[in-house]
């Protein structure tokens, strides 16, 4: 008999991680929901990068990596914004815990089939591969700000400074990223729209 492994039993429980626990959803957002958005929101990310400025970034490892990005929650759990980015101390702490989490997360899988996942999980030190996961972070500021937005719309006030918070985040990566920029400017004025109003 085959030995067992449990990497993809584990990543299946994304769908049980909800993001944004420290505040009132009109909907909860599930980590395996969030990982897909960003995922395709990278990939989208990557193909501006390519089409409009000349980059030549792997946009399909852009979506894998965003669809492992937050992988690490499985173990950890989702540590709310403020308290992970809270002081130095406190990030570093859990920029630790998370590479203990994705290690962990790697032994489960056979040992030929783990350098694969590595070059997901782990950067390589070349200049497109840091671009392209620099467009993987700004994809799930993204999404973090899709979720204000459907909230504000639900008439869900609990969101207003997080939104802020997003905005201004995403503005200095707008003026650092020009494929954010386009994203933010060409695509976000669609959501928050209803079904008939995007169909039309």
């Amino acid at each position: 008999m085959k030995e067992q492994h449990t990497f993809f039993a584990l990543l299946s429980r994304q769908k049980y991680i909800n993001r944004w626990a420290l505040m009132r959803n009109s909907r909860e957002e599930s980590l395996a929901e969030h990982s897909y958005e960003v995922s395709m929101l990278a990939h989208a990310l990557c193909v501006i990068a390519n089409t409009r400025y000349g980059r030549d970034l792997d946009a399909n490892k852009a979506a894998v990596v965003g669809l492992y990005h937050d992988s690490s929650e499985i173990i950890t759990g989702d540590m709310p914004t403020p308290v992970k980015y809270y002081g130095e101390e406190i990030k570093n702490a859990y920029k630790n815990v998370e590479a203990i989490a994705e290690s962990t997360l790697l032994t489960k899988l056979p040992n030929d089939m783990r350098p694969s996942y590595e070059a997901v999980f782990r950067p390589e030190d070349d200049e497109k591969e840091r671009y392209m996961r620099r467009l993987v972070k700004a994809a799930d500021k993204i999404s973090a700000y899709i979720k204000t937005i459907e909230e504000e719309k639900s008439g869900n006030t609990e969101f207003k400074t997080a939104k802020e918070s997003t905005e201004k985040a995403l503005q200095k990566l707008m003026a650092e990223l020009p494929e954010v920029k386009d994203f933010m400017e060409e695509f976000i004025p669609g959501y928050g729209h209803t079904l008939d109003e995007l169909t039309r």
